[in-house]
């Protein structure tokens, strides 16, 4: 157990039952535009909250949670690191760019192995990622920096493995992104080229062990350049797109580009390996195959390569050993504050956010911090298109939280609805509304239950996606393509709400209007607060004001 205390205050007891943080993950507050799903949704529960309850807005992007600059959208995992931690850090975009930047990467041990690997054997430098300037998994540039450096340090053949994105990203400009860089590509060295790729919930870049064959498709992309061959990835972009009409970035089939009648640069006994996504939830599962480590997959071919990641993806294995930037130190989390003192905690979402609510919340820690005074509840996830079934796991969380407050007496609790960012990456907009809609149902269920126990509810998300459908113009009106609105998959840079159910409220607290502009890193103080605990030393402050 930890050993980090926190100070009661004078709100202490004044409630006995839990505080309980619910992120409608994806749910922001966006524009009055045709494209926002959420206004769009029949959400009874939520107005009435809005109407009734003191709430506030939390900014839940940029540099309220570690993001480079304001023009970056947020994220779920540096958003539940924000909520969990009570403070902002510098995150993965912001620390390998300034890695770049300085020189420092190219001067660290991680990457010196990895070319002097290629230069040994006479190698191939791979470098795979998701291939896109979002800056959530990765950044094109971060990819072009590692490529020139590897030219002028003598690196004989390069080749890219793009994963194609069309969510952090607009959801078909795949092409926006292939033709220059190939153009590019073949400036710096005739020699360099893409080698495969697919789409990003196609292959590869599976999370939380929720499908493997994503896995076990890109390694055979990849690996051992299986599939469908083409000239480049422009082409395979255009003729994918042309057999299977309709299809948006993240979902296109794998491909690999041939050179001279053959596969460019399957994986082989002596290369190099670089995946080079910072973020880790999307990383894990493909290192563990190129590190050798079990994987319900049948390889064919394990080829001995020196591989490294752009960051530590799982840091309480070391995973991977070898890496090119070290991510942030995340240190007195909430949690450790609460099991120090003796609280129990409950956290619950379905697959797709568990590790949300557990291991981002806790620092990007895995596993238990305390077992004893601690359950963490996860309600496996369909296997399914999100759009397909939009009200997802909601009702199943919902029933798990009710039970599991009733059940043991708990301090705090945390619960992800992942709906409103699952379904509203698919683009669909009648499905992103129904999302919300479900989670509204159920909040409507969950709110009475915490009523009668006695406890107060903070209602807010991690960002926003459901908020904008639509792309919007420069007036800020629709965008058109082929005479229907262009879809949007990306989050937004919207503000989200951060509403106080408290059926006990008399007028002890208010919100507090000296915090100018609270971010999701004033949420764990706020809890704290109303748990009746003063914040720890450091953490951004409640955005409630207290009489007594």
């Amino acid at each position: 157990m930890t050993n980090l205390r926190i100070v009661p205050n004078a709100f202490r007891g004044r409630r006995r039952g839990p505080v309980v943080v619910v992120v409608m993950d994806g749910v922001g507050i966006g524009p009055a535009y045709p494209g926002n799903a959420v206004t769009a949704a029949t959400k009874p529960c939520l107005d009435r909250l809005m109407a009734t309850c003191p709430w506030t807005t939390l900014a839940a992007h940029g540099v309220a949670v570690g993001m480079p600059s304001d023009a970056d959208m947020g994220n779920s995992e540096v958003g539940h690191n924000a909520l969990g931690a009570g403070r902002v850090f510098d995150q993965g975009a912001k620390l390998v760019q300034a890695a770049i930047a300085s020189g420092a990467m190219f001067r660290g041990d991680g990457w010196k192995q990895v070319v002097e690997n290629c230069l040994r054997t006479r190698g191939c430098l791979h470098l795979i990622g998701l291939f896109s300037d979002g800056n959530v998994h990765s950044h094109l540039e971060h990819l072009k920096a590692m490529i020139s450096e590897a030219k002028r340090l003598g690196v004989a053949k390069v080749a890219v493995h793009a994963l194609l994105d069309g969510r952090d990203v607009g959801e078909t400009t795949a092409l926006e992104y292939t033709e220059p860089f190939e153009r590019w590509l073949a400036e710096v060295d005739p020699a360099y080229g893409i080698a495969s790729g697919g789409g990003r919930m196609s292959i590869t870049m599976d999370r939380y062990e929720a499908d493997w064959s994503m896995v076990e498709r890109g390694w055979r992309t990849h690996v051992l350049a299986e599939g469908a061959q083409f000239p480049s990835a422009s082409a395979a972009v255009k003729a994918l797109r042309a057999s299977k009409p309709g299809v948006i970035d993240q979902d296109l089939p794998p491909f690999v580009i041939e050179r001279g009648g053959k596969p460019f640069a399957p994986v082989l006994d002596g290369d190099a390996v670089v995946f080079f996504n910072f973020r880790g939830d999307r990383a894990i599962e493909i290192s563990k195959a190129f590190l050798g480590l079990p994987v319900p997959f049948e390889r064919v071919r394990q080829p001995q390569v020196c591989f490294a990641g752009m960051m530590t993806y799982d840091g309480d294995i070391s995973l991977p050993p070898r890496i090119l930037v070290a991510p942030p130190v995340i240190d007195k989390t909430m949690g450790e504050y609460l099991v120090g003192s003796g609280e129990r905690i409950l956290a619950c979402s379905e697959t797709q956010k568990f590790g949300h609510v557990t291991y981002f919340w806790n620092g990007n820690r895995s596993g238990y911090l305390d077992k004893s005074l601690e359950r963490y509840i996860e309600v496996p996830s369909d296997r399914v298109s999100f759009d397909e079934r939009p009200w997802m796991k909601a009702a199943e969380i919902t029933d798990a939280t009710i039970a599991a407050l009733t059940e043991q007496p708990t301090g705090f609790a945390r619960i992800n609805y992942a709906n409103g960012d699952m379904v509203g990456h698919t683009g669909n907009f009648n499905a992103t509304r129904m999302s919300v809609e479900a989670v509204d149902l159920c909040l409507a269920r969950l709110l009475p239950a915490i009523a009668r126990l006695g406890g107060i509810t903070i209602v807010t998300a991690d960002h926003g996606n459901a908020d904008e459908m639509y792309e919007m113009d420069k007036k800020g009106g629709v965008k058109m393509e082929n005479g229907k609105p262009k879809a949007k998959t990306a989050h937004t840079l919207n503000p989200v709400p951060a509403i106080i159910v408290d059926p006990g409220f008399a007028g002890e607290y208010a919100i507090d209007p000296a915090i100018a502009r609270p971010g999701l890193a004033n949420v764990a103080a706020t809890s704290l607060a109303l748990m009746g605990y003063d914040a720890p030393e450091g953490y951004a402050p409640s955005f409630l004001s207290f009489k007594s």
